[in-house]
């Protein structure tokens, strides 16, 4: 846009306060992670570009008290090293262990011992900037819509496939909360109504019984104690890792405990599909580290039992790695 000067001082005065608005547009967020274990911060132009990353310890003494606390004196320290203004901060965003709701609320985050907590206005109040909280699956998701596996997608669900197993799911560009905070809780579909022994939550047959690192072993050992064929396998010490490395090799006993491990995970997306109707399923986790080998296992039983307007689905793995939760939160902010 041109502005004109003339002689009439209120046409100036105009010109000038329009030019000293658009000197104050803001061009930085924050993203942050925050773990058990660390804490992942990063600094990022309000168009997406990562300008510096870092880690703090989280301090979960005294139920955790401590923890925003820290944030924000490194946050304040990050401000004062790049020579950046407060003003010129659009706000930071971030990522908690719990179910998380849109006003910021978390009512319980076992692994920080918080409890009726609203972190988003508790850091707001210690940095005097606008921030947003989101539960760290759900903000991973949008990160990986953002800048992984799910580039250029508006609807996006993604599994995350660690030790449990995680979820986010994004529809129109926005992460599905839910009334509860509790929206995109993948693992605990139940998809074994036979199941006697109990998951973590307290349930029987969740998917994370049979589609986590931990549940991928479980399915190993139970094969192995049956197996009579020779595999490169061993029971006393076998991994998830282990597991998809013998599939490469071509260890068939391995590849029966991928196809049951996949036939779990891919009909559960399935079902989950047929609700959301996603334009792509993002698989991230440790477990994703097996790489292209994964996809198969999955997207064949998916399509077995896919309606059939979700069979255009594409599967790709997560590409983010430990950086989606930090960039996730960033976008987080960044919404309109």
């Amino acid at each position: 846009m041109i502005y004109f000067l003339t002689n009439n001082r209120s046409s100036e005065k105009i010109f000038l306060q329009r030019n000293e608005m658009e000197d104050r547009n803001e061009k930085y967020c924050f993203g942050i992670d925050v773990g058990g274990t660390t804490v992942k911060m990063g600094l990022f132009t309000t168009e997406g570009e990562l300008l510096d990353k870092w880690e703090i310890p989280t301090r979960k003494e005294d139920g955790g008290a401590y923890i925003l606390n820290d944030v924000a004196a490194s946050v304040e320290a990050k401000l004062a090293e790049k020579n950046i203004a407060k003003e010129d901060v659009a706000g930071a965003g971030i990522g908690v262990p719990g179910p998380t709701l849109d006003t910021g609320y978390v009512s319980i985050c076992v692994n920080l011992g918080w409890k009726d907590k609203n972190p988003a206005n508790a850091l707001s109040e210690l940095l005097s900037i606008p921030v947003k909280a989101g539960n760290d699956a759900n903000v991973a998701a949008l990160g990986e819509m953002w800048k992984g596996g799910g580039a250029g997608e508006m609807n996006v669900i993604m599994v995350t496939l660690g030790t449990g197993v995680g979820g986010g799911v994004i529809i129109n560009g926005k992460v599905l909360v839910g009334a509860n905070g509790a929206g995109g809780e993948i693992g605990h579909l139940c998809v074994n109504y036979e199941e006697k022994d109990k998951c973590g939550c307290g349930n029987c047959g969740c998917l994370e019984q049979y589609a986590s690192a931990t549940g991928i072993v479980r399915l190993a050992k139970k094969k192995l104690g049956q197996e009579l064929r020779p595999t490169i396998l061993t029971k006393e010490d076998v991994t998830a890792k282990d597991v998809f490395d013998a599939v490469k090799a071509g260890d068939e006993t391995a590849k029966e405990i991928a196809v049951e491990f996949g036939r779990y995970l891919g009909y559960a997306l399935a079902n989950l599909a047929a609700v959301l109707d996603p334009a792509v399923i993002v698989i991230g986790g440790g477990v994703s580290k097996a790489g292209e080998v994964l996809i198969p296992y999955i997207r064949e039983p998916f399509m077995e039992r896919a309606f059939f307007a979700n069979r255009n689905v594409k599967f790709a793995l997560a590409t983010l790695g430990n950086d989606a939760g930090i960039c996730g939160a960033a976008k987080l902010v960044l919404e309109d």
